[in-house]
């Protein structure tokens, strides 16, 4: 290896300086140091061999043909080490570095997991509710309900730091909490309709209403490999509705409304949230908040409390007290899963985030049909499989 030695001069000094303090000029030496043996190194991007270090140059010292002077000054060393064999600057990973990357893919691998386990049980138990209740908007709003006054406590209790918001902030949020509800009450009118599994499926197609949206509203335009990736996903999810046995219309325009309103949700966050400093589960804390209060009355408009209070009593006396429990859980797990996933957004790529939510349909489609005991036709699951698939080329397309 080669090292080579500098040092910064901060003034000059004229030959007339030099000659009336009369220094002592030291000798040049040739400096050979041993090669150094590794054992037991640890593996890194920067091998180790038993090549020997030179010293290529010494500048700053007083000799090697600059006159400098002797004046007692700072003294500041600069040493570049390369092997051999002549290249250099070979970047190294700290062990700190390496430790931290690794920490934080591991945290970005439990969101990724607890946000898809809250998925699944989420869906288990909202099913459950709508089939013993089939009261679509009162479950969309205490499940928005649940999710704000978790949010109040934390920040009562100081266990969250309360958000610092404006009416600025509130007026950009508007837009997106409209959206929000609409495809919040949509996908829950779509699943008390048909099965979890159709719905999701329905759903996977979000991507080809983000692109037409974008493309003719928007004035984006996108290259050839994100229009082919629509091709399997609307051929996919065309199969999958054509092939459903309990298909129901309903259903099917729900899940479809559900796409459209959730793809003008992230439009109106991405352009009316830039620079606003909530995020994270803050940020779908107001979110909630605001959801409620624009959901609340349509709910008692379209089906009421007599309605409420009557499917209620069939509820647990069909069910009995533990219908209480399975409300209780969908709303908190609803609120849950979809505070994670603000979360994880906040530490990953938005390819990154596409590519979890595929995987995450495919849990609930693959657990809703062993739990439910769903039927499923060997075309309709060939459906499904196009349209998830077709899923996937997209995100890797769009990025």
């Amino acid at each position: 290896m080669i090292c080579s030695v500098k040092q910064s001069l901060s003034t000059p000094l004229a030959v007339s300086d030099l000659l009336r303090s009369k220094p002592s000029l030291p000798k040049l030496r040739l400096l050979s140091l041993p090669a150094i043996p590794v054992l037991n190194a640890p593996r890194s991007s920067l091998s180790a061999s038993r090549r020997p270090l030179y010293i290529s140059a010494v500048q700053g010292l007083g000799f090697g043909g600059k006159l400098v002077e002797t004046r007692p000054r700072k003294v500041r060393f600069e040493c570049q080490a390369y092997e051999a064999d002549g290249s250099e600057n070979i970047p190294v990973v700290s062990d700190e570095q390496a430790k931290s990357d690794a920490a934080r893919k591991l945290k970005i691998g439990i969101y990724f997991v607890i946000w898809w386990s809250l998925n699944v049980v989420f869906n288990i138990y909202n099913k459950k509710v709508l089939n013993a209740f089939p009261y679509p908007w009162l479950t969309s709003t205490l499940s928005l309900a649940a999710g704000s006054s978790m949010m109040l406590i934390s920040w009562a209790t100081r266990m969250v730091e309360t958000p610092k918001t404006d009416i600025d902030f509130w007026k950009a949020l508007a837009p997106v909490a409209v959206a929000h509800t609409i495809g919040h009450v949509a996908a829950t009118v779509s699943m008390s309709k048909v099965a979890v599994s159709f719905t999701h499926i329905i759903k996977s197609g979000e991507p080809a209403f983000s692109v037409l949206v974008s493309k003719f509203l928007l004035g984006e335009a996108f290259p050839a490999s994100v229009y082919l990736s629509l091709v399997p996903i609307i051929g996919g999810c065309a199969l999958a509705a054509v092939t459903e046995l309990n298909f129901n219309m309903i259903g099917f325009m729900g899940a479809m409304i559900s796409n459209l309103a959730f793809v003008f949700r992230n439009i109106f966050s991405k352009k009316g949230m830039k620079g606003k400093s909530v995020g994270g589960m803050n940020y779908y804390a107001c979110l909630s908040m605001l959801s409620l209060l624009l959901l609340t009355p349509f709910a008692i408009a379209v089906e009421g409390p007599q309605v409420w209070a009557a499917g209620w009593d069939a509820a647990i006396s069909s069910i009995g007290p533990h219908f209480v429990w399975w409300v209780a859980a969908q709303s908190v797990f609803y609120h849950l899963y979809n505070q994670v996933s603000y979360m994880s957004l906040n530490e990953i790529s938005p390819l990154t985030f596409s590519i979890g939510n595929t995987m995450k349909r495919i849990s609930v489609i693959v657990s809703s049909i062993i739990i439910f005991h769903t039927p499923v036709q060997p075309i309709n699951a060939l459906g499904a499989a196009i349209a998830i698939l077709g899923t996937f080329l997209y995100s890797q397309a769009k990025q």
